[in-house]
């Protein structure tokens, strides 16, 4: 593993630099990050390195120090999906796109560090044995469907491993589980959902929690088996579904463990549950809770608002789903209570199809047109921070400094408390 960066708050800062190798620790090779900060949990440390010309190093730590040594290493080998989903988004973008946006990552490891669903589908024995050995838990698994025949068809891999028997061996070494369905109208709902829940609840000391979230269809479809996309009805009669399953599921275990992503409750026009029904808000961000959150967030903080005397003529922009919630429960209150000149604008999501309505979707390019539509309208923009990566790149690598070159209006990013958007903005 090849050191990037040092920190210089690091104990071994001026021993080790950028560009030396890390070797073993007590005598065994480090893997990955995670198998780093794993053996360094030991009482004491001896750890390797190799310098730029070959010379071994060797330091010895106590664990006082081993918690955060401050080392930074080259990104490690991502374990990519070797299936053919047949909802699979990456499968439904244009070409041209950067390149990350088409990895496909199936690692457990991200998993663990960073909440992301795996498909079980490439895991080897070796892997089985480091997830037990070093207690990666909690992962997040797509199940999808617990019918192994049905699975492999959605997966795309007839020799996917049934599913329900890895769970299990995994829970019995004390691994824990989130997993996800992904419900695609007509395939995986209906009678193979019900038996999807059941299995899974059947689990229920390992599987901590279900998000349940409507497929996403874009209009890059070409060759792709056809997917029907929610409406209102579907929509409705899906959360009918969840909510008697987790008032039957709550009575029998105290969790309501089956949980139904925003844009179910968006697209069937139904009241967001409360916070407390989203329990431990595990799946937050698989966009199950967020919508309550910043709601909830905004009607704590905003008693404490005052009115304004300055109250330029500014806009947001959302994605089409959260149009209505945001404008109805933040937007009205902001602009009659406190004396704020905004307007709500939704931006219709002509890149990746109509039917793909949330923020985190949209491109620079229909940002920017909808900016030229308005322009000279208003004295600023706000846009969610969730459109955006950390290189301020939009999905189709328009970056941000040429939305606000080509739109003629200041644009500022906005935060995921929409009271913090508000103020920062009007400073």
């Amino acid at each position: 593993m090849k050191i990037i960066s040092v920190e210089p708050s690091s104990p071994l800062f001026g021993k080790v630099k950028k560009g030396y190798r890390l070797l073993s620790i007590n005598g065994e090779v480090v893997q990955d990050s995670i198998d780093f900060r794993y053996k360094l949990s030991e009482e004491s440390a001896q750890i390797v390195f190799e310098d730029q010309q070959g010379k071994m190093i060797e330091l010895q730590l106590n664990q006082e120090y081993a918690i955060d040594l401050g080392l930074r290493f080259e990104d490690d080998k991502i374990l990519t999906c070797k299936n053919k989903c047949i909802f699979c988004f990456v499968h439904q973008q244009p070409k041209g796109l950067r390149r990350a946006l088409y990895i496909r990552d199936d690692d457990y490891r991200l998993s663990f560090t960073h909440g992301n669903f795996i498909s079980f589908s490439n895991l080897t024995k070796d892997d089985m044995e480091r997830i037990i050995s070093q207690r990666l838990s909690p992962l997040y698994v797509s199940v999808h469907t617990t019918d192994d025949n049905l699975r492999r068809e959605m997966f795309g891999n007839p020799k996917l491993p049934a599913i329900l028997p890895q769970l299990k061996q995994l829970i019995d070494k004390g691994i824990r589980f989130h997993t996800q369905v992904v419900v695609c109208p007509g395939i995986n709902d209906g009678a193979h959902l019900d038996k999807t829940l059941d299995d899974l609840f059947s689990l229920y000391h390992g599987v901590i929690s279900v998000g349940v979230v409507p497929v996403g269809v874009t209009k890059y479809r070409h060759h792709l088996p056809g997917i029907k996309s929610f409406d209102e009805r579907m929509a409705g009669e899906i959360l009918q579904y969840i909510h008697t399953r987790q008032r039957e599921i709550l009575g029998k275990s105290g969790s309501r463990f089956v949980f139904a992503a925003d844009e179910f409750y968006i697209l069937a026009k139904w009241d967001f549950p409360s916070l407390v029904e989203y329990e431990e808000m595990a799946q937050f961000e698989n966009g199950i809770g967020m919508m309550r959150m910043m709601l909830t967030d905004f009607n704590r903080r905003k008693r404490f608002l005052k009115k304004i005397k300055r109250n330029p003529r500014a806009a947001i922009f959302t994605g089409e789903s959260a149009f209505g919630a945001i404008k109805d429960n933040i937007i009205q209150f902001l602009n009659n209570e406190i004396g704020l000149n905004i307007d709500l604008i939704p931006v219709e999501n002509e890149f990746w199809g109509k039917s793909v309505t949330v923020s985190g979707l949209l491109t620079g390019q229909d940002i920017l047109r909808k900016l030229e539509s308005i322009r000279g309208k208003y004295e600023m923009i706000l846009l969610p921070p969730n459109c955006l990566n950390s290189d301020s790149l939009f999905l189709d690598d328009m970056s941000f400094a040429e939305l606000e070159k080509g739109g003629g209006t200041p644009v500022f990013i906005g935060k995921y408390s929409m009271v913090d958007t508000i103020m920062e903005a009007l400073k």
